[in-house]
């Protein structure tokens, strides 16, 4: 049984910076893919940040990039989404998400977490 928990969200000011982790247990970590998706109200899931299997490719939505920096760390199975000069516009639900098939900034993968919410406030 694959599980997704993600952390470390929170209320921020703007400009300020917060790191979400994304622990994911059941799978090989070192074999999937994974991305960091947001979702605000009354708006359709976005994808923010992705890596490839291998760790080595990453890819950012025009909307964070320069901004935010996804990781992830195979020892430790967890996934990373370190947030800089956070502005009220990022505010949202943030979720992670894993697959052995790269779907990229698509909302197609097939392991979801629940969600951590990040507001940040003007």
């Amino acid at each position: 049984q694959v599980t997704v928990v993600e952390s470390g969200g929170g209320s921020v000011q703007a400009g300020g910076s917060l790191t979400l982790s994304c622990t994911i247990s059941g799978l090989s970590f070192d074999g999937y893919a994974m991305g960091w998706f947001r979702q605000a109200p009354e708006k359709e899931r976005e994808g923010i940040a992705c890596i490839g299997r291998s760790g080595r490719s990453t890819f950012y939505a025009d909307s964070v990039k320069g901004r935010f920096t996804i990781s992830k760390d195979d020892a430790k199975n967890t996934l990373y989404l370190q947030m800089n000069s956070l502005e009220p516009e990022d505010t949202a639900m943030y979720y992670c998400a894993a697959d052995s098939i790269d779907w990229g900034l698509t909302p197609q993968y097939n392991y979801w977490g629940q969600g951590t919410q990040v507001t940040v406030s003007s």
